[in-house]
C-alpha cells in the first residue's frame, strides 16, 4: 500500500484503505497517530470529508462525534495506563489549524516527558518530534494499537 491514503484520510478510511484506522465509531473513525513520540497519540476523524468544522454537523451528529471523542479518549487512557506506569492523563483537542477536515486529537501525557514540556501543549514540542523517523508509527506499535482497539471494543460494548 502506498501513502496515498494520507492525501485524503477520511475517504481512504471510508474505503477501508487507511492503515491507521483502529475502529469505526458512530460519527467517525478512531485512528492511531502517524507519530508516536507520546505513545498512544490518536485521532478521531469525522466520517464525511466535506465537514470542516464541528458547527457544520447537525446537532445529533455533533453529539455523536463528541461522544466518539470521549470513547477514544477513555480507550487511550486505559490502554496507556495499562502499558506505561508513568501515564498521567489525556488531552483532547479540536483545532483545525492545518488540515481542512474535522478531526480531534487525543494526546496521552506522561511523567517521563521533559520538565519544560510536560505541562505545556504538545504543539510546543520541538519540530523534530513530528518528523523524526524514530517516532513514526511502525510495527513496534502493534501492541499499543491492539490495546487501544481492545479498549474501544470494550467501551463500545458498554453502550
Amino acid at each position: 500500500m502506498t501513502n496515498d491514503w494520507r492525501q485524503d484520510r477520511i475517504t481512504s478510511a471510508l474505503r477501508g484503505e487507511n492503515p491507521t484506522v483502529l475502529r469505526r465509531l458512530t460519527a467517525g473513525f478512531a485512528a492511531i497517530g502517524d507519530v508516536q513520540f507520546l505513545p498512544g497519540y490518536s485521532v478521531l476523524l469525522v466520517d464525511d470529508p466535506r465537514v470542516q468544522r464541528l458547527s457544520e454537523l447537525e446537532k445529533p451528529k455533533r453529539r455523536d462525534f463528541l461522544a466518539d471523542l470521549d470513547v477514544l479518549g477513555e480507550a487511550v487512557e486505559h490502554a496507556c495506563r495499562r502499558l506505561d506506569a508513568a501515564f498521567r492523563r489525556v488531552n483532547l483537542e479540536i483545532l483545525g489549524n492545518t488540515d481542512g477536515f474535522l478531526h480531534a486529537h487525543v494526546w496521552p501525557r506522561y511523567d517521563w516527558e521533559p520538565a519544560d514540556l510536560v505541562r505545556v501543549p504538545v504543539w510546543l514540542y520541538p519540530h523534530e518530534n513530528w518528523s523524526d523517523t524514530r517516532h513514526a508509527l511502525a510495527p513496534r506499535h502493534d501492541a499499543l494499537r491492539a490495546e487501544i482497539t481492545a479498549q474501544l471494543d470494550r467501551l463500545s460494548a458498554l453502550d
